[in-house]
């Protein structure tokens, strides 16, 4: 059985503040294809509030959102 790679990239947003995580993911996200899987680090608290908006905004899905220690770590897939 043959299985599709996805595409995949990860950033590190850590220590940029509101918008700044969410409007690099942005252009991140471009970069993939259709399917792909963003993988977005940030540190700024509003980041909680503002991945799961920005998801529901541009239709993206958000696949997961945890946290380890400080950082917030986000898998979006693009639409």
């Amino acid at each position: 059985m043959i299985v599709p790679v996805t595409d995949t990239l990860e950033y590190d947003a850590s220590g940029l503040l509101c918008p700044l995580p969410v409007l690099r993911a942005n252009r991140k996200l471009r970069e993939l294809a259709r399917g792909g899987l963003l993988t977005v680090r940030a540190t700024d608290p509003a980041a909680e509030q503002d991945f799961p908006a920005y998801c529901r905004q541009t239709g993206h899905e958000l696949v997961s959102s945890t946290r380890d220690g400080e950082t917030l770590v986000f898998v979006i897939r693009k639409r």
